[in-house]
């Protein structure tokens, strides 16, 4: 099979492996002029878009209008710190099963053509489509990457794209620093503006996992901003990953629950390839009710700003990232913990199990999240109780805190049996709003009343760029030897400056089997 884009001459072969022309983002936008109808004669009443403007078009104009005048200071910053934590947890993410399973499953789909890196792999490539997705498992295998507001992990389905793509451009075709943010931040916007269509996208979800949702939207628009597809291909792109989208919330806490990151990150990519194929859908889907408004209640879409006052979500709106791998309401519990342990345990004591009557977490109604004896441990990473727990008897919640062998110890077991939960009228399940408040009564009725009303990592108390870059350490240096994640770190910070993407490729396949060898000798 071969695939042509019509007048930007990008091209994908059997196998997936991508070849462009070197067009600089300038270039490639005056290639390609948009041809669109906005039409919406001839439907029956339920299939009608929103009346006025195309809010479909308006997303296909900004996609391929916006250029890297567009960036700010403040974007850029903010999308770096964003791109130095995703790597960091994806570099982690490599070694756990779900990970192991994703990726043994992906390499039947390699070949001696496959030019897309597995991070931390060096001997495996896969085709771009498969390389994004075991790249987007990785990093959600632990549910340690950024969340935003309203709620969705934003970068997981972006960066794996940019990354899988960039390799598979030919060495004349060079992506550099600034197209790639460029082309980050188009996905970013893109899911930030779809949440803000509905009122129930602003709290904790129910029904559908955001990342499956909008995330494969930004996936695919920043496909389509890397590609320099033209307004017309980036509204079928737009149109096909809507129908791609969809993941229940059913499967959270469980080991396909990561996969959700990945199909978005993959689908996104077939979604653009399949545009560039002509393969055509509605060119209103997020105009309606039975389009993209199918996923969320009291949808109400918005035609986008004009390019020439065009301001970013992200300049508004920052993330949150989070200190231990877990669900991001848990963090709240954390802290509230870490706050009462302090009444509890004083130097060089252990935390008097014996001595505690009872613990009662008054936290939003996430159901999800609620669960008093949970059994792995994806489960005790959604689990108001067992993080509270854990940090209560160590005083510290981390990596290894969400081991079996961890979950299963006598002594948490014992206090978990001690957890009640209640829901305070007045904290509504939203990242933006949300408490957590602790109590500890001893047998003795002596009580302790701790509060937390935001965590340090959360978007109001934003985490330093010192303990950012010290989180990356931690994170990649088990997969990297320490001279790459100190480069990583470096490339990442100066990325606007950056000339040519594959500097940043070399980095993420990590060091060859004989490099490794020699640094153990």
């Amino acid at each position: 099979m071969k695939l042509k884009e019509r007048r930007g001459s990008l091209k994908v072969t059997s196998g997936c492996s991508l070849r462009a022309t070197p067009l600089s983002p300038s270039a490639r936008a005056q290639l390609f002029q948009p041809s669109v109808s906005t039409r919406n004669l001839g439907r029956s009443r339920e299939e009608r878009s929103f009346p006025g403007k195309s809010v479909t078009e308006s997303f296909a104009k900004v996609i391929h209008g916006l250029h890297v005048g567009h960036l700010t200071d403040h974007v850029i910053q903010r999308s770096k710190r964003m791109i130095l934590d995703t790597l960091g947890v994806g570099f982690l993410g490599t070694s756990t099963e779900v990970f192991h399973k994703a990726s043994e499953y992906s390499k039947i789909y390699s070949s001696s053509s496959s030019t897309s890196t597995v991070w931390g792999r060096p001997a495996l490539r896969l085709p771009p489509t498969y390389a994004a997705f075991v790249n987007g498992v990785a990093i959600h295998s632990m549910d340690f990457d950024d969340t935003w507001h309203p709620a969705t992990h934003p970068s997981g389905a972006v960066l794996p794209v940019l990354a899988a793509l960039s390799e598979a451009l030919p060495p004349n075709a060079r992506l550099s620093g600034l197209d790639l943010l460029l082309a980050f931040n188009v996905g970013i916007e893109v899911q930030g503006r779809l949440m803000n269509f509905s009122k129930e996208a602003n709290d904790i979800p129910k029904k559908f996992h955001p990342p499956s949702v909008v995330g494969t939207l930004g996936s695919a628009a920043a496909a389509s901003k890397i590609l320099g597809l033209s307004m017309t291909k980036c509204q079928e792109a737009l149109a096909i990953a809507v129908s791609h989208a969809g993941a229940p919330m059913a499967n959270a806490a469980t080991q396909t629950k990561p996969l959700h990151m990945g199909n978005a990150a993959k689908h996104g990519i077939e979604s653009v390839f399949l545009a560039m194929m002509d393969l055509q859908g509605n060119k209103q889907v997020l105009d309606m009710q039975t389009g993209f408004g199918a996923f969320y209640d009291n949808y109400s879409p918005k035609v986008l700003p004009n390019l020439d006052s065009y301001i970013w979500l992200l300049d508004q709106q920052d993330v949150a990232f989070k200190c231990f791998p877990a669900h991001l309401a848990t963090h709240w519990v954390a802290d509230a913990a870490a706050s009462v342990r302090k009444h509890l345990v004083t130097d060089r004591t252990v935390l008097p199990i014996d001595n505690i009557e009872r613990i009662t977490l008054r936290t939003p109604d996430v159901q999800y999240v609620n669960r008093p004896f949970p059994d792995s441990e994806h489960e005790a990473r959604h689990s108001f109780q067992y993080v509270a727990c854990a940090m209560l008897l160590d005083g510290d919640v981390t990596v290894p805190s969400f081991h079996k062998q961890m979950i299963n110890r006598p002594q948490i077991r014992e206090l978990l049996c001690k957890v009640e939960l209640e829901h305070p009228r007045d904290n509504l399940p939203s990242f933006n709003t949300l408490y957590c408040e602790i109590s500890v009564t001893l047998k003795d009725g002596a009580t302790f009343v701790e509060r937390s009303d935001t965590f340090y990592g959360h978007w109001k108390k934003p985490l330093s760029q010192k303990d950012l870059e010290a989180k990356f350490r931690a994170n990649a240096s088990r997969m990297l030897p320490c001279d790459m994640v100190e480069r990583l770190i470096k490339i990442v910070d100066n990325l606007e400056d950056l000339q040519d993407c594959s500097e940043l490729a070399t980095l993420l396949k990590g060091p060859a089997p004989s490099e490794m060898l020699s640094q153990s000798i």
